[in-house]
């Protein structure tokens, strides 16, 4: 299906799964949004559907507090995780999300793949590589995506896609492919929808 097609689609909130036993049946392809606290996980779903407030958004790390489903266009789930890292939350909230989190990702068998997305102001981080390998042990295809690339210069850019290149023997579900977005101004948001409907 054509990205022009599908994103004039409505895509609407379904339903918010806190528990693994909550998640819906399997029958749709889902396509899901991983990163660390305050990567913008939830501005670039907002982008990408030409939404403003379909995915909550906050300066505040570790707003996203359950599995968020979002239907777009009757084809396809998109899944905005809780981001991992530092989160406004105690130990055993963080620790909830985290097993939720590894049980949805290498259990659900209509996961298609999973957008990895890394600020291009900090780069690969340390539990960045952790959740790489623990989506290779189950072969569960990943590709990064850079957000907030109107704020690193095009040097600071290419240090990182080098370094996450260089990634690639070592991570084999890794797709080559790295896409850089902007959901300020709008940059590379054509190029992660045309990736979305070659999905549906």
């Amino acid at each position: 299906m054509k990205a022009n097609a599908l994103f004039k689609m409505p895509c609407e909130f379904k339903l918010g799964v806190a528990k693994i036993e909550q998640l819906p049946a399997p029958f749709l392809p889902e396509l899901t949004f991983a990163g660390r606290s305050n990567v913008g996980k939830s501005s670039l779903l907002n982008a990408l559907t030409k939404r403003k407030s379909l995915a909550r958004t906050s300066k505040t790390p570790g707003c996203t507090r359950q599995l968020n489903f979002f239907l777009l266009g009757e084809k396809i789930h998109l899944v905005d995780i809780p981001g991992y890292g530092f989160a406004k939350a105690s130990k055993k909230e963080v620790g909830g999300w985290n097993e939720l989190i590894n049980d949805y990702l290498l259990g659900r068998p209509n996961l298609k793949q999973v957008f990895l997305l890394i600020d291009a102001r900090r780069g690969v981080k340390d539990n960045d590589i952790e959740i790489m390998k623990l989506l290779d042990l189950d072969a569960v295809s990943y590709q990064i995506i850079l957000t907030k690339i109107d704020k690193q210069s095009q040097t600071g850019i290419k240090e990182i896609e080098e370094y996450i290149e260089s990634l690639g023997e070592k991570h084999p579900a890794l797709h080559p492919e790295i896409l850089q977005t902007s959901s300020v101004e709008g940059t590379g948001i054509d190029s992660v929808r045309t990736r979305i409907a070659e999905f549906c």
